[in-house]
């Protein structure tokens, strides 16, 4: 599967999921279900916009998880 390191991500940022969730427009349910590993599926223009929020590559944010 697929693994998102948007936690790590936002620690090393220091930034919240809240102040997160205002910068790039998208709820803090639905920043939940991916930080929390239950998303199903992501637009392309939400993940440029946590990309470019975080300043990171897609590839910093979404990992293979291990088997």
């Amino acid at each position: 599967g697929i693994h998102c390191r948007l936690d790590e991500l936002l620690v090393e940022r220091g930034l919240t999921l809240a102040e997160l969730s205002r910068i790039v427009g998208v709820s803090v349910v639905n920043l939940s279900v991916l930080k929390n590993d239950r998303a199903r599926a992501i637009r392309y223009s939400t993940l440029a916009a946590i990309c470019t929020a975080l300043d990171c590559e897609v590839g910093d944010l979404l990992v293979r998880a291990p088997e």
